[in-house]
């Protein structure tokens, strides 16, 4: 996860914690494609400083969502317990749809990242393939979940049920019944 480099001095601590907040609020108000410019401006910094802090879009998403990946973190090693391995694997991907539709944009930009594993963004994502897959081999295990199902293509078809809920905002039950019809599909 991302973390601020050891060694920081106190006010180039400031100003990073000031770009994320900032970040946070611009992603939540305009989508993850808000201008990094006015990010900079609202925190009380040039974009210089908001570059030498994070070097492209995605290293600040991944700092802006690092806290909601520790949830889901969390919540996948809490999962591991559950008696039922497949409503355990749904609970976790609903919660990561969750996540993915948090921000608009950021469905999108979760599902290039997949491509692309030098970026922050991708890193990130990293934890939470393991935890997922996780959850997936316990469900295929068990037999709730048929063999040959990755959680490449998993985590891929919540980011495209995250995206497809995000470009209908008035139908709030849409992610709900694609994931039904996708756990349908996964079952052997």
């Amino acid at each position: 996860m991302p973390t601020p480099p050891a060694g920081l001095r106190a006010d180039a601590r400031r100003n990073r914690a000031r770009l994320i907040t900032e970040a946070r609020t611009a992603f939540a108000h305009k989508g993850t494609d808000a201008s990094l410019e006015d990010v900079a401006k609202r925190a009380g910094v040039g974009i210089g400083t908001l570059y030498r802090h994070f070097p492209n879009r995605q290293a600040l998403l991944s700092a802006v969502f690092a806290d909601a990946v520790s949830d889901l973190l969390a919540r996948a090693r809490e999962l591991l317990d559950d008696p039922h391995p497949c409503t355990a694997l749904v609970t976790w991907l609903r919660a990561f749809i969750t996540h993915a539709g948090e921000y608009r944009g950021l469905a999108r930009a979760l599902m290039a990242a997949s491509h692309d594993d030098g970026s922050a963004l991708a890193r990130c994502s990293g934890p939470m393939r393991e935890a997922g897959s996780a959850l997936l081999v316990r469900a295929q295990e068990a037999g709730a979940v048929r063999p040959g199902v990755s959680i490449g293509d998993l985590l891929q078809l919540t980011n495209a049920i995250a995206l497809a809920a995000e470009e209908t905002p008035g139908d709030p039950e849409l992610a709900d019944r694609m994931l039904a019809l996708t756990v349908r599909g996964l079952k052997p």
